[in-house]
């Protein structure tokens, strides 16, 4: 099985770059029986790397960067609606990535940065179309529970219209962000080009 890491380093990166994205999930100490996803740098050194837009498709941005000399490309967007019950609890801004890293043979790893802790122990949903996948929770991220089903999950990403993140913050919040999915496709194509 693949050595999978929680949040990538790009996440410091992209701040690097000038896009607000806010320091994220906090790794942890040891992840559920039957997945593999050792501790990953919170934060890059600064000025280490700034990632470089290979191109904007729409919502979706496709990214390479090379923390640390170690090529990582992703496609990266934010959601186009985000609600939470009660209304207007605050959060960072979330995001969902899918990341391809060569020098872990990690290829489209999906997370999410919810932009809040979540609720200790729960799971989160991804939903496309008529399909629900389990998330595991951590912090403020969250990654496909059987990953096994990554490829599953990107393939129903790829061909889908919104993908809705369903979670709980540890202060009973309930979020639903909905994040269009046009222009996926081509934002992983790119990312595939450029980290082949």
């Amino acid at each position: 099985m693949r050595i999978r890491r929680a949040l990538p380093v790009f996440l410091s990166l992209l701040a690097a770059a000038s896009v607000a994205v806010p320091a994220l999930a906090q790794q942890p100490d040891a992840p559920p029986a039957g997945t593999h996803r050792p501790r990953a740098p919170k934060t890059a050194p600064a000025g280490e790397a700034k990632p470089t837009l290979l191109g904007q498709y729409a919502e979706w941005g496709a990214y390479t960067a090379s923390p640390g000399g170690k090529t990582i490309c992703f496609a990266i967007a934010k959601p186009t609606t985000a609600e939470t019950k009660p209304p207007n609890r605050p959060r960072n801004q979330p995001y969902m990535f899918i990341t391809t890293r060569p020098a872990d043979k990690v290829t489209n790893e999906v997370s999410v940065a919810i932009g809040y802790p979540f609720k200790a122990g729960s799971e989160a949903s991804a939903e496309i179309g008529a399909t629900t996948f389990a998330l595991y929770t951590q912090g403020d991220g969250a990654w496909i529970k059987n990953m096994a089903e990554e490829t599953h999950l990107v393939d129903a990403m790829r061909q889908g219209e919104t993908a809705v993140v369903k979670g709980e913050s540890s202060h009973g919040t309930m979020t639903t962000d909905t994040y269009s999915l046009k222009g996926l496709s081509e934002a992983l194509d790119r990312v595939a080009k450029a980290c082949q």
